[in-house]
């Protein structure tokens, strides 16, 4: 890791009713694959990449799950607060 990125931690909650189900999975790998950033996500012993709808819906995380992010890159910053704001909105679905 060069001296320009940054690498990013963070705890996350499921709070949408459907969980990370095809259509917030596809919403969570587009924001991810707007920046440059590598985003991992871990929950219940497996992981994923960010990126990746099908490996995000293979997490099987529920309403309530707790996930944990971690991404790395020179706009890592960015890409966090970007995925922390659309999870922390349910996705963006009313329930």
């Amino acid at each position: 890791m060069g001296s320009d990125e940054s690498r990013y931690r963070c705890p996350l909650r499921i709070v949408n009713r459907l969980g990370l189900h095809a259509r917030a999975a596809a919403r969570f790998a587009t924001a991810a694959g707007e920046y440059e950033a590598e985003v991992t996500v871990h929950f219940g012993g497996h992981s994923a990449n960010g990126k990746s709808i099908m490996g995000l819906m293979m997490l099987a995380a529920g309403q309530g799950s707790d996930l944990e992010l971690v991404i790395e890159g020179a706009d890592a910053e960015q890409a966090l607060e970007s995925i922390q704001a659309l999870v922390a909105d349910g996705f963006g679905e009313a329930d």
